[in-house]
């Protein structure tokens, strides 16, 4: 009998694990909530609720483009047209999935409007409850595998500020940012020094009167900011009008928006599947993905500081390697103790738990050990010295990062020079 997987969401996880398992004959159904693949990257201008009743799952904004170059954005065999600049607006890369999904013939495989509620192991299978989101019909399938590829970019993780329901001002939190539109001539304050946090922030400070940036990153930014962006430390409390910093400061206040990362969202995985699941950490897992203790399960993308499409077309490929058989994992055993030694290393740093999921300056090693492990193609060095260098970028100046574009000559080897071309504006932020 031939092995059936339940893939969850079709955004990069989703549809790049089904490409590989089409491509290796493999019995498998993705489920998908919305009317649409692509996931985070489909720019959605509602926020709130969509028209089937469930949370928007986008976090995407108008003028957004990518943080990484294109080199680094790339699925595996499919690049990026050489007419894009070197980091695609949202546009042009949704575009890119869509052309993906259509190339490899995809989308057939894809149940749309079908929202998965429940995974439970039971009887040494997969029992995957599924809901017609429009008629609200219930329906229950066994599997073999579950890749699940829902991603972790759509649950608000929203500060508790003591004094926030005094505030007369508006606050939300970036997953709501759409447009820079509502904050002209205002005082906004932006919380969180993330990649939201620093990209948003010189957005809304375009357009405000101030830009106040509340962060307490360890990261030293060299950007010369304008006159009227003003950082700040973590705030103390609100009040009707503004904020009170923890430095004992007040500043008046018109809008606030938290960029304050995202939570951790399985709700659908019951206790039999064996994992810890917290806001902000998922344990145990073998290679930051492989659920030890029920190793047919699969958990997509939890990887941070990493160029994270590279990383999830290494895990679609490790995956499918996995459910063919081509490679044998290591005893349950063996593999908690390779999970438990990384996170007494964690610990001895007094880092956060959170921290297991960091690959940063071993990403490089991350995907050698993919590549040893299961046979799989190993993502080239390169990949880490572009991301390595585009940092280094980030830090020196935030506004002009993007103004470079990276040449793979093979794989240990790039160039990078100023982008060469000029792009219309408005084509980036359509």
């Amino acid at each position: 009998m031939s092995k059936r997987v339940c893939v969850i969401g079709a955004g990069i996880a989703g549809i790049s694990s089904a490409r590989y398992l089409k491509e290796e004959g493999i019995n498998f159904t993705v489920f998908e909530a919305t009317r649409y693949l692509g996931g985070t990257w489909r720019y959605d201008p509602r926020v709130g609720i969509d028209e089937n009743g469930l949370p928007i799952h986008t976090s995407m904004y108008k003028r957004l483009r990518t943080n990484l170059p294109k080199p680094t954005m790339e699925l595996g065999g499919y690049p990026l047209s050489e007419s894009l600049p070197s980091f695609p607006s949202w546009e042009d890369y949704y575009q890119y999935l869509l052309d993906y999904a259509k190339h490899y013939d995809i989308e057939k495989y894809i149940k749309f409007l079908h929202k998965v509620i429940l995974v439970r192991r039971k009887d040494d299978t997969w029992k995957v409850k599924y809901e017609n989101v429009i008629t609200k019909e219930v329906f229950e399938e066994e599997f073999d595998f579950v890749i699940v590829g829902n991603g972790h970019f759509s649950k608000p993780r929203m500060p508790k500020i003591p004094g926030e329901n005094l505030f007369k001002g508006t606050i939300i939190h970036s997953h709501d940012f759409r447009v820079t539109d509502p904050y002209r001539d205002r005082r906004v304050l932006v919380v969180g020094a993330g990649p939201s946090g620093m990209d948003i922030g010189l957005h809304v400070a375009d357009v405000s009167k101030t830009l106040m940036h509340s962060q307490h990153s360890k990261v030293k930014f060299r950007t010369p900011f304008p006159p009227h962006y003003i950082e700040k430390p973590d705030i103390k409390e609100f009040n009707e009008t503004g904020a009170i910093f923890v430095d004992g400061c007040f500043e008046q206040v018109d809008d606030v928006i938290y960029c304050t990362g995202f939570e951790y969202d399985y709700g659908f995985l019951d206790e039999s599947c064996g994992l810890t699941i917290k806001t902000d950490v998922l344990y145990p897992l073998h290679q930051y993905m492989v659920n030890i203790r029920q190793p047919t399960m699969i958990i997509m993308g939890l990887v941070v500081r990493a160029c994270l499409v590279i990383a999830l077309d290494a895990q679609a490929r490790y995956s499918t390697a996995l459910v063919k058989g081509d490679f044998k994992l290591p005893s349950e055993g063996e593999m908690m103790q390779i999970w438990e030694k990384r996170m007494e290393e964690i610990s001895a740093k007094n880092l956060r738990p959170s921290f297991i999921h960091v690959l940063a300056a071993k990403e490089d090693e991350y995907y050698e050990g993919l590549s040893i492990e299961s046979g799989i193609v190993r993502v080239p060095p390169v990949m880490y010295k572009i991301r390595a260098m585009d940092t280094e970028a980030k830090l020196e100046n935030l506004y002009t990062f993007r103004d470079y574009e990276y040449i793979i000559i093979d794989d240990h080897n790039f160039t990078r020079r100023k982008e060469q071309r000029t792009f219309n504006q408005s084509t980036l932020v359509s």
